[in-house]
């Protein structure tokens, strides 16, 4: 079905949202109708004039809700900030850029409190149910997005990305989940969990979709991906932990995805870095103790009003010593720069991106087996965040749940990434 004009579109998202059968009431916790609405009659009267503002005009657009809009609290998914918080003084840079783009903004979205969980639960506005099968979380922490643009609610979302948050729901979802490089995308208004790992990314059906969307979040010019060749291309399989523990569906479906590069330069890869970046995070990580340092006091304070998941992990960062914290941050810093170097004749490696299909509901009420899928969720996305990498999930073709193929490529390499990721997907729609 074809619409006309952007307030058509926004129609239909606002009644996909409404729907009291459907996900909206947990995707989207924020609707702005009013403001969605003269964004749309704004657009609609550039394009009868032919003005267009670029690729993301009158773009249905949806935001995590941990970016500051002016006048209101932010609540990063968490009740009692809600309750507690202060409103923000200004939207945040990335929101400006997104209006000035002429996108219509037209929710804000559900998602794990703090950013800090993989899985995409939240007890206090409840878990969005994944597309594909409703007895499923979404993956997260940018839950109710992947959710919104699954449903039809929105046609790009914009997540944060702190150990897989975009790329995680986009896999278990179905969807196309960018990380760009940390640099890239300012963080100035975003609600913190990790200071050396936030970073902001899209989550959308399509690679263009998302390269557009992070192209203007970036403050570039929007260029578009041009599908690179395939053949010849230098592409590493990441070997050992990554394809370590994987569940039958992913396994046999990473398998036959890798077909794709039949033409390319293929090499099995074992990254001897990836157990050294194992080694720091079996000291605590860095994420924990500076989540801790974001969210200490508020826990201290109001812990007993916080999901006992996300809590329990930020007292664990509380735990690690400024010595420990240093000497982490110290070995990162050299790591970071030797996967540089490592990975600098090879345009991209590729590893699936979760080991596990979407877990359901109910297993993960049980706050070990939470824990554990947590744990397997982000183990392999991570890579990317503790190796200041860019990464993209795609959707892997096939029956059954989803399956999400990553491709990961060296930081400053993003506009390439776009480009392998739209050959590959251009080989799969046939």
């Amino acid at each position: 079905m074809t619409f006309s004009s952007t307030t058509e579109r926004l129609q239909v998202a606002l009644a996909k949202i409404d729907d009291p059968n459907g996900e909206g009431a947990r995707a989207c916790i924020t609707v702005y109708r009013d403001t969605a609405l003269s964004a749309a009659k704004a657009s609609d009267a550039r394009h009868r004039d032919g003005r267009s503002l670029g690729p993301l005009d009158g773009a249905i657009v949806t935001i995590k809700d941990l970016f500051d809009v002016a006048g209101e609290t932010t609540r990063a998914g968490s009740a009692a900030m809600a309750r507690y918080g202060k409103p923000a003084a200004m939207d945040a840079p990335i929101i400006q850029r997104l209006r000035a783009a002429g996108a219509v903004i037209v929710a804000k979205t559900n998602m794990s409190e703090f950013a800090f969980s993989g899985i995409g639960d939240n007890p206090h506005f409840g878990t969005p149910r994944n597309p594909s099968d409703r007895s499923r979380v979404p993956g997260g922490s940018t839950s109710g997005g992947a959710v919104a643009v699954a449903d039809g609610m929105c046609t790009v979302t914009i997540g944060s990305d702190t150990g897989g948050s975009t790329r995680i729901p986009a896999a278990l979802c179905g969807l196309v989940g960018f990380k760009p490089s940390k640099s890239r995308v300012s963080t100035v208004g975003v609600f913190p969990l990790s200071s050396s790992y936030d970073s902001i990314g899209p989550i959308s059906q399509s690679v263009a979709a998302c390269a557009d969307a992070d192209a203007i979040i970036a403050g570039e010019q929007p260029v578009r991906a041009v599908p690179a060749s395939l053949r010849n291309l230098r592409i590493g399989i990441v070997r050992g932990m990554p394809l370590r523990d994987l569940d039958d569906t992913v396994a046999v479906r990473f398998g036959a995805a890798l077909d794709v590069f039949k033409s390319a330069r293929l090499s099995d890869e074992t990254i001897t870095l990836i157990d050294a970046a194992a080694e720091v995070n079996a000291k605590g990580g860095l994420v924990a103790p500076e989540a801790a340092v974001v969210h200490g006091q508020f826990i201290k304070d109001h812990g007993g009003e916080v999901d006992p998941n996300i809590r329990a992990r930020v007292e664990r960062g509380g735990v690690v010593d400024r010595a420990t914290y240093d000497d982490m941050a110290a070995e990162r810093a050299r790591l970071v720069r030797a996967m540089d170097t490592r990975l600098a004749e090879l345009d991209a490696v590729v590893l699936p991106t979760c080991p596990i299909v979407a877990p359901t509901i109910l297993e993960t009420q049980d706050m070990d087996v939470w824990a554990r899928k947590n744990a397997l969720l982000l183990r392999n996305t991570s890579l990317a965040n503790f190796f200041d990498l860019t990464a993209i999930s795609l959707p892997i073709p096939g029956r059954g749940l989803p399956v999400g193929l990553m491709l990961v490529a060296r930081n400053g390499h993003d506009r390439r990434l776009f480009e392998i990721a739209a050959a590959v997907e251009q080989y799969w729609a046939g």
